[in-house]
């Protein structure tokens, strides 16, 4: 836990309810993970083929708060279940109807969970067609770089762990990945958790005198 690196934070419970005490936007993003092949004739065998990256792949999802700092990393499952499908699993949904006060920034695969919750989840905008005016094309261009800008700090989370050669290309039993993408999380996070809070400064106009110029 950020400023409190002696406390984890374990499960999407506990990371909703740090959230809504803290009161800043959730980051979260998607990565998978390449393994090898499993065994032929072995039952699910498709079922890690991810159609994104043509690969035998573990995906897993990471979150973190607007600095980078990474909150928890783990809803595992097989390269081929949809990044929001794997959330869905996991209960995102019921743990954002339960916290309606918690926000998060998603990438475009999590564009059905937005439009279930378009008050607390923000995905990019979709693309404008061809013969849009151009005002609609820079104003999305626009807005897709701010929303993109605000949740790169997730990508950098993601980084982090790549840096760990077993999460680049995981080439032992696919039963201990989940125990050693854990472990390697929790190591992890503990540099990223002591870094100081920044505390962002008001642009509200203040009134320093009544009287006039």
């Amino acid at each position: 836990m950020p400023n409190r690196p002696e406390v984890r934070l374990r499960t999407l419970e506990d990371v909703f309810a740090y959230v809504k005490a803290e009161d800043f936007e959730l980051r979260l993003d998607g990565a998978g993970t390449q393994v090898r092949r499993p065994r032929a004739g072995g039952s699910g065998r498709r079922a890690f083929v991810s159609g994104k990256r043509r690969q035998n792949t573990i995906k897993t999802t990471t979150f973190s708060d607007g600095q980078g700092r990474m909150l928890l990393s783990g809803v595992v499952r097989p390269g081929r279940m949809h990044d929001q499908t794997a959330l869905r699993t996991e209960g995102i949904a019921e743990q954002l109807r339960l916290h309606p006060s918690v926000k998060s920034q998603v990438d475009a695969g999590y564009a059905g969970l937005a439009k279930e919750f378009p008050r607390q989840v923000t995905a990019p905008p979709k693309k404008p067609k061809n013969d849009a005016c151009d005002g609609d094309k820079r104003a999305w261009h626009e807005t897709r770089r701010h929303q993109s800008s605000a949740r790169i700090c997730v990508e950098h989370t993601n980084a982090e762990l790549r840096q760990w050669a077993p999460l680049r290309r995981f080439t032992g039993r696919l039963e201990i990945y989940e125990e050693t993408h854990l472990a390697i999380a929790g190591l992890v996070s503990d540099r990223p958790a002591q870094r100081p809070t920044r505390r962002r400064t008001s642009t509200a106009l203040i009134l320093v005198r009544n009287g006039a110029c």
